[in-house]
């Protein structure tokens, strides 16, 4: 082989590994950014991994609810009407928070089976579900058309529960 195409096939090869070491140093950058999506029926198979980065959604439960008193502690259970998942939260929750809502968390899966949530996403409408839990259930052979319908059913009477506990205060 000549001097001058040993050198070209040096060059070339050098590019290609180069080229090699970017794409894998950026998908290893990008690998802990990726937020896979589990519904509570998921992470109860044990689909989802351990305290890894990951985003869960699904229904707050009615009356599941529990706030701390002396901090910003929220604990809470997202269900799919088929299983549930316990959430844990400290800070603020989005003012369109509430029972029978539709919502989705991330944050880490813990060992006792509870979801360590570091931000909460919440839409107004009680008929809202997530399109990750609705391609959830349909791949795990439920319709998510009757877990609308039980959640506008949540909401409602969550809507006159609230309603009857405004009419007894007075101004």
């Amino acid at each position: 082989m000549r001097a001058k195409r040993k050198q070209k096939l040096f060059v070339v090869l050098g590019l290609v590994s180069l080229a090699a070491i970017a794409v894998g140093l950026t998908l290893y950058a990008l690998r802990s950014n990726i937020n896979l999506f589990f519904s509570p029926v998921q992470i109860a198979a044990g689909d989802a991994p351990l305290e890894r980065q990951i985003r869960a959604g699904g229904m707050v439960k009615a009356g599941s609810v529990d706030r701390d008193k002396q901090s910003l502690e929220v604990t809470f259970t997202v269900t799919d009407y088929v299983d549930e998942l316990e959430v844990r939260y400290s800070g603020i929750l989005p003012d369109l928070f509430r029972e029978g809502q539709g919502v989705v968390v991330v944050g880490q899966l813990q060992q006792g089976g509870w979801l360590r949530a570091d931000q909460v996403l919440a839409r107004h409408d009680e008929n809202y579900m997530p399109p990750e839990v609705a391609q959830a259930l349909e791949e795990a052979g439920y319709a998510p058309e009757d877990y609308q319908a039980k959640a506008e059913e949540v909401g409602k009477k969550m809507d006159a529960q609230a309603k009857d506990s405004g009419d007894g205060r007075s101004n």
